[in-house]
């Protein structure tokens, strides 16, 4: 191989490498954001159950209250 393809492929190759290690980065970022909306979601559920249960008993306190 010629020295200029030699150097053509070492630029091709730390491209390649910069490219993998921003994938990396990008891919760990994502899977921190994900963690993190999964647990906002999972106490959003939660919070949401709370609210019904609540709003329940008023209503059958209200209900009770309306039949005496």
């Amino acid at each position: 191989m010629k020295e200029l393809d030699i150097k053509q492929l070492e630029d091709r190759v730390d491209d390649l490498i910069q490219a993998v290690e921003r994938l990396r980065q990008e891919n760990k970022d994502l899977r921190e954001s994900q963690s993190s909306l999964m647990t906002e979601r999972s106490q959003l559920v939660e919070k949401t159950e709370l609210a019904r249960t609540r709003v329940e008993a008023m209503i059958s306190r209200l209900k009770a209250l309306e039949n005496d």
